[in-house]
């Protein structure tokens, strides 16, 4: 089908031609409003209208008549209509939408993918500074930029992922303190417990182990501690360490592997920082006022001028953020993404304001944002705040040991990014259709089981005849199969993963309703064989799409006893 529909939509451009030489739209179909309405839909006679000065129905009969003249339409085209105010509706002949089987069957786990290019995208997100366990909503930016790392990746571009953090500042020194303080015996609650110092059993975890001398590591660095409660320079560096080596655990147990660590230090100690500033100030967007060096930052659309360098020293928060995507782009990347909680919304303006004052040939509007909204997480019809571990927060850790790793990524990816998510706990480890995420693993168990039941070749699959496939359930699945390279293409543009946990459902739906409506295993061999096809079509597809969401596609699951 994805053949027939490219060159449909070549016949289409060479129909507006035809009828519009001067004013040729570029050729495009759209979905019907209604399946019952075709398969194909072509607004561009009522868009055509104004500028020829034509009743758009008349358009678009014109428009039929030189589609109908086209050989790619007689070939895969069965009926064409007029719609409403002058849509073209077309119905695709059954071969079109067969051929979508040999065209998977063929690509494999490659169906969707579009060829390499050499853009080279740049994804951060999780970002979380190591003064802790990572939360919920690292959760959600680590489902979200997984997600559309693997996403981007199957149009062909070069995507790394990238996990930015402040290796000291404020937050770090906080949990030095806090560390030292548990290593003097204190304790949360205590008179002389700080009130800023961190809670959770983990900083008491890290003073037994610095106590204890021990060795840590990380993906990007290692120390041993000394044990002395007065070297806190080594407890700073120690629990740096720890909580880095926690957060990969963490990271693991999520299935996920960054490409590169960067730390803000490294922006300060390589003077990549001061030249920015300087670049700045050489710009004429920067000037002094109350002894502090500000940024015109409303002259790139902020509400309001920035500090830079505060009054008794040091710089704020944006600066050092600038810096860092001064690195970005001068590592060569065409496009960078930022995933961050909308709590960040505030800095873009600032931050690309700052990038434009580099004078460097940055682009307006680098780099991309991707924000989302925090998740609220529901157990036993009750909202749950608070981990022992964490000492306020639920972690990303607690979501996957109360349901699974599939869960947690299927469901942090199932709506758009800015709008809120409850996380339902209960919901996640039920076994029925209402869970998103067993639906969808379940309808990819079920083919596993009947092709075992078949037990045919897989090899002969590529001589079945798939003329026997025209049940109306049939055809709805293998137009659902054919939108995949397209939806990938679209999400990916739109930075939108959830459109592949849609896709999913849809899919499954699909499969689940021809599973009800036919037998697969008949007398008729032809039809069997033909029928086992679109199976492994679909079976091929569910776990293509599961993979970009790097949710497992499991060959067998267990369901709660109800009826089919």
């Amino acid at each position: 089908m994805i053949h027939a529909t490219q060159a449909l939509l070549d016949a289409l451009g060479a129909a507006l031609h035809s009828i519009a030489p001067e004013n040729t739209p570029a050729p495009a179909f759209e979905a019907p409003k209604q399946a019952s309405h075709g398969d194909l839909a072509v607004t561009a006679a009522m868009q055509l209208a104004k500028a020829l000065k034509k009743n758009p129905r008349e358009l678009a009969a014109q428009l039929v008549a030189a589609l109908q003249a086209q050989p790619a339409v007689q070939q895969w085209v069965d009926a064409i209509e007029i719609a409403g105010p002058g849509f073209v509706n077309l119905r695709l002949k059954a071969a079109a939408k067969q051929a979508v089987v040999t065209e998977v069957l063929g690509a494999g786990a490659r169906f969707g993918f579009q060829p390499t290019t050499d853009r080279r995208v740049l994804i951060e997100f999780v970002s979380a500074n190591p003064t802790g366990p990572l939360h919920v909503g690292h959760a959600r930016q680590a489902a979200l930029g997984d997600a559309l790392s693997s996403l981007l990746a199957t149009q062909g571009h070069q995507v790394t992922r990238e996990f930015y953090y402040n290796d000291a500042g404020v937050q770090i020194a906080t949990l030095a303190n806090s560390v030292q303080c548990r290593l003097r015996g204190l304790k949360p609650g205590d008179a002389d417990w700080p009130e800023a110092a961190y809670n959770g059993d983990y900083i008491a975890d890290i003073a037994a182990a610095f106590q204890a001398k021990e060795s840590v590591s990380a993906d990007d660095r290692s120390f041993t501690a000394s044990g002395d409660a007065k070297d806190l320079d080594g407890i700073r560096q120690f629990a740096v360490a720890y909580l880095r080596h926690e957060q990969d655990l963490d990271l693991q147990a999520f299935g996920l592997k960054f490409d590169n660590y960067f730390l803000e230090s490294s922006v300060y100690a390589n003077g990549q920082l001061e030249q920015a500033v300087q670049r700045i100030e050489a710009s004429g967007k920067a000037y002094e006022k109350d002894g502090a060096l500000w940024f015109r930052s409303t002259d790139y659309g902020d509400d309001q001028d920035r500090v830079m360098r505060k009054r008794e020293g040091g710089f704020t928060y944006f600066v050092p953020d600038v810096a860092y995507h001064v690195n970005k782009f001068s590592r060569g990347y065409q496009q960078c993404i930022n995933i961050q909680g909308t709590d960040h919304h505030g800095t873009i303006a600032r931050v690309r304001g700052g990038l434009q004052a580099q004078n460097l040939g940055i682009p307006q509007g680098f780099p991309d944002y991707l924000l989302h909204k925090m998740v609220t997480v529901m157990r036993g019809g009750q909202e749950v705040k608070i981990s022992k571990r964490a000492g306020s927060y639920v972690t990303l850790r607690d979501l996957i040991d109360w349901t699974s790793r599939d869960a947690v990524r299927f469901f942090l990816i199932s709506r758009k990014a800015d709008t809120e998510f409850v996380f339902d706990i209960d919901l996640a480890l039920k076994a029925s259709d209402e869970n998103p995420v067993f639906y969808v693993q379940y309808a990819h168990a079920r083919i596993c089981s009947v092709l075992s039941a078949w037990g045919g070749a897989a090899e002969s699959l590529a001589q079945a005849d798939l003329s026997l496939l025209c049940a109306p359930t049939e055809l709805a699945l293998m137009s659902k199969l054919a939108e995949y390279p397209k939806m990938l293409t679209l999400a990916a543009a739109s930075l939108s993963p959830h459109d592949v946990a849609f896709y999913l459902r849809d899919v499954a739906g699909a499969f689940h309703s021809y599973y009800a409506a036919e037998r697969f295993l008949v007398d008729d061999a032809a039809l069997a064989q033909a029928r086992m096809a679109l199976l492994t079509a679909t079976r091929q597809v569910l776990a293509n799409a599961l993979a970009v969401l790097g949710v497992s596609a499991p060959e067998s699951m267990a369901r709660e006893e109800k009826s089919e």
